[in-house]
Formats: C-alpha cells, sequence, structure tokens
C-alpha cells in the first residue's frame, strides 16, 4: 500500500515577497512585482522589464566567503529552504538524516556565473577563471548545499525539464516518500537568470513582453492583449513528508500530495501541442492517480505565463478536461504577479496551492482587462474571492514539450 504524503512546510524569495508571509498577502491583494530590470543595464534590449528580488541583505544572511562561493540560484534556494525547514520545525533530534533527501530543481542553473566567468576567460585567460567556477554554476550544486547545510543524507539529485521542472521534482519527491526511499524530502525549484544573456536570449525568441512602459500590467496571463511572458526570479521550497512521520513530530500540515502526472507533447521545441494535448493528458493522470474526478477539483493555479500560445493551448486543455465544469472552476496564475522563474515557478505554485486550500481565499489573476475569446473560462479576474477548497491542481509546462501537474489535497486525517 502507498504511503502518504503532506506537505509540512513553506519557503519562499521572489519578486512579490521575502517570505511566504509577505508573498501570499501581496498575491492576494494582486500586487505585482514586476518592473524595470536593475540587475545590467538594458540598453538595446526589447525586453527591460522583470521580476527581480527585492530588498533583501544578501550580506547579512551569507558571510562574505559564502558569497564568493554559491550563485545566486543556490542563495535563493538556501533561503527558502530555511524558511521551510524552520516552518516545519524539523530538528536534529526529530528525523533519521539517512532517511532525509533533497530532490531539488532548476531550469537553467548559474547562469550569472557561466556568463561572468565566460567574459573573464575571454579577457583575461584560462589561468584566470576562477577555481569555483564549475561547482557554482552546475545545477545538481543547490541541492547539494542543501543537504549539506542541514544533513540530509538520503536520496539528492534535481530535475532539469525547462519550466516544469520543480514539478517533476515536487512529483518524483511525492513517489520517493510513497514508496518508502525517503521519510523527508525537500523539494521545489530555483532561478536566477535574470542575466544579460538569458533576457537577451529569450528577446531572440520574441518570448518576452516588451510592454516597457507599464511593467506591471506587462504579465497579463488569458487577456487578450498579452504579448509575451515576464522573466523572474526566486525560489520556492516545501518540505515533503510521510504522515505517521509528520504525526509523530506534532508537525502541521498544510495540505496532502494526493496525485501527480507527467507527459511530453513529443511535439515541437518550444510551442506546446495543439489544443494542450500534451497537458490535458497530464491533468487526466494526475486525477486518476488521486482517486477523485475533474468535478472534485476547486481551483486550478494555471501555468498561465500571459503568451499567446501557452494560454489558449492550456485553457483548450482544460475544456478537454472539465467540460462544461470548466466555466464553473476558479483558476488563477500566480505568473501575472510574480512573473515567471523558469523552474522555480512549480515550487512558488505549489505553496500558492497550499495557502489556497489553508485560508480558503483564491488569489487573482491581475491584469484581466480585454477579454480573448480563445480563453473564455473564469481567471478569476483582478479580484481575490473566498471559496472553501478540497482539491487543487497546479499545472507546469516547459519548453520541449514536458507537463508535469499536481493534485493537492485539504488534509484530514
Amino acid at each position: 500500500m502507498k504511503r502518504r504524503v503532506v506537505i509540512t512546510g513553506l519557503g519562499t524569495i521572489n519578486a512579490v515577497g521575502n517570505n511566504v508571509e509577505t508573498t501570499w498577502a501581496n498575491l492576494v491583494a494582486g500586487k505585482c512585482g514586476i518592473g524595470l530590470i536593475t540587475h545590467f543595464d538594458t540598453e538595446g534590449y526589447a525586453a527591460k522589464i522583470a521580476g527581480e528580488v527585492k530588498n533583501f541583505d544578501f550580506n547579512a544572511y551569507f558571510d562574505r566567503k559564502q558569497l564568493k562561493k554559491l550563485d545566486l540560484f543556490t542563495q535563493y534556494a538556501l533561503i527558502s529552504t530555511d524558511e521551510a525547514i524552520a516552518d516545519a520545525e524539523l530538528t536534529e533530534d526529530n528525523y533519521d538524516p539517512e532517511r532525509a533527501g533533497v530532490i531539488y530543481s532548476a531550469g537553467i542553473g548559474g547562469q550569472n556565473t557561466f556568463e561572468n566567468e565566460a567574459i573573464n576567460l575571454h579577457l583575461n585567460g584560462p589561468r584566470r577563471v576562477s577555481p569555483f567556477f564549475i561547482p557554482k554554476m552546475v545545477g545538481n550544486i543547490a541541492s547539494a548545499h542543501i543537504a549539506i547545510k542541514h544533513n540530509f543524507k538520503g536520496i539528492n539529485f534535481i530535475t532539469v525539464s525547462a519550466c516544469a521542472s520543480a514539478q517533476h521534482g515536487i512529483g518524483t519527491a511525492f513517489r520517493s516518500i510513497q514508496y518508502g526511499d525517503a521519510d523527508i524530502i525537500i523539494a521545489g525549484g530555483t532561478e536566477a537568470a535574470v542575466s544579460p544573456l538569458a533576457v537577451a536570449g529569450f528577446c531572440a525568441m520574441k518570448a518576452l513582453s516588451t510592454r516597457n512602459d507599464e511593467p506591471e500590467k506587462s504579465s497579463r496571463p488569458f487577456d487578450a492583449e498579452r504579448d509575451g511572458f515576464v522573466m523572474s526570479e526566486g525560489s520556492g521550497t516545501l518540505i515533503l513528508e510521510e504522515l505517521e512521520h509528520a504525526k509523530k513530530r506534532g508537525a502541521h500540515i498544510y495540505a496532502e500530495l494526493v496525485g501527480y502526472g507527467a507527459t511530453c507533447d513529443a511535439f515541437h521545441i518550444t510551442a506546446p501541442a495543439e489544443n494542450g494535448e500534451g497537458s490535458a493528458r497530464a491533468m487526466a493522470i494526475a486525477i486518476k492517480d488521486a482517486g477523485i474526478t475533474p468535478a472534485d477539483v476547486d481551483y486550478i493555479n494555471a501555468h498561465g505565463t500571459s503568451t499567446p500560445l501557452n494560454d489558449k493551448n492550456e485553457t483548450a486543455a482544460i475544456r478537454t478536461i472539465f467540460g462544461e465544469y470548466a466555466y464553473t472552476i476558479n483558476i488563477s496564475s500566480s505568473k501575472s504577479m510574480t512573473g515567471h522563474t523558469l523552474g522555480a515557478a512549480a515550487g512558488i505554485e505549489a505553496i500558492v496551492c497550499c495557502k489556497t486550500i489553508e485560508s480558503g481565499v483564491i488569489h487573482p489573476t491581475i491584469n484581466q482587462t480585454s477579454p480573448d475569446p480563445d480563453c473564455d473560462l473564469n481567471y478569476t479576474p483582478n479580484t481575490a474571492v473566498k471559496k472553501q477548497v478540497r482539491y487543487a491542481i497546479s499545472n507546469s509546462l516547459g519548453f520541449g514539450g514536458h507537463n508535469g501537474v499536481i493534485v493537492l489535497k485539504k488534509f484530514e486525517s
């Protein structure tokens, strides 16, 4: 019999808040975290906006030696994980380190380190490349640092599947606990790719919004005037735990993780399959895995990137699975306020689902002003609503056709 898996700790740092409490309050209030890029000079860039982390004192959190050895994406991972560990009240004496693992995620990894050292090599030659280059840049290093800091000696690796990365990490952690490979797993994702080369690359693809004169209105999922996604940065961490283990130590339980589905479009390197065929299958698998029907789902946290193709096809996928009920269910896109954190997105959005279930409040999709006939569902426009949520699902879709969906349930002992 599969073991039950619950979520006992949450942590995040992102464009709308440097912790879970602030993030949730701002999302419910419809506060956007997108602004003009400050990380580098955007002269010559078509897109000059991003969702940057704000007002966080990294020098107070890390000492100088640590900052020299840690890329920003790892810093974000450690910050949100520390919050989640504290929230879960995990201490050295209430878990077995050998039964505790880390399955973390990053879509890109140490992008800033990669760019800086490439410039260094070009200007100064190979002998000036930092000895920290490789251990700062490789994607798995965030999960390694988390394990080292918290003495988690069990299963440990990362998942990389573009913007579905954290969802696949959460789903794999779910399965690992279900089948007895661990009792606790730190899961989630991190990204710090608001950098000159990464932004230039997405600009070259014409994937980004260029609404530079109205940054707070630039991310507008499902709206007819959407013109691309907005890059952002940050991390989201969840503590997944086997139910009896959590109960034994008296842990607070936010929600139960009950379903997971993963598919591939096998269609195109960037465009979604027509009518969201692949994401529809992932939703169907996750719902079946949870042992429920589509009519049981109360809320969908959409991938909702604000790109013309994603929003149209995700809407079609939801209609495919939910039929007429699709017009009743509440849907919202956190990315309308956070921007798109790429490989970290599903970690932050799983936290949103937990807070939605816990609070009975669904945050809005902001910037819903121009109806799109292709996007005709209830996206919870502009204002939060109160609604008791028993089952929530979160969709994540990545370049290459990677689809991941999880189902969370209000905990019932």
